[in-house]
């Protein structure tokens, strides 16, 4: 299977477009290697994905037929990103949260609960 099918069939990329960009991009790594959205995968491949300023690292335990649902993913990849780079995910996350438009009025008791919890660590 093409990578860039393979990346759209474990939901990795909303849609196999996207994948393929990706691909052209050089964010996606096979085995350490830079991969086209051509290149053919296999069992026991290491699938490294630079997205959203992140780098996730997949191995494949299985190949899909065709796209599968969210509840089976687990069961095709296996999800071996590094703490660090989880924990960088968090934080963008939480970033990305707190940073109101101007205009969109007063901060909720949640958002300023978790604006504290942000300022004492």
């Amino acid at each position: 299977m093409r990578i860039d099918a393979f990346l759209w069939s474990v939901r990795l990329f909303k849609t196999r477009t996207l994948a393929t960009h990706a691909c052209k991009q050089d964010k996606v790594k096979l085995d350490g290697q830079t991969a086209k959205a051509g290149k053919s995968i296999k069992v026991g491949s290491r699938i490294d994905l630079r997205k959203d300023g992140i780098e996730y690292s997949y191995e494949v335990l299985s190949i899909p037929k065709s796209r599968v649902g969210a509840p089976l993913v687990p069961d095709l990849i296996k999800d071996i990103t590094a703490a660090e780079e989880l924990e960088r995910k968090a934080f963008i996350q939480m970033a990305a949260k707190h940073n109101r438009r101007k205009g969109t009025g007063r901060p909720t008791k949640k958002d300023r609960r978790d604006l504290d919890q942000i300022f004492e660590n």
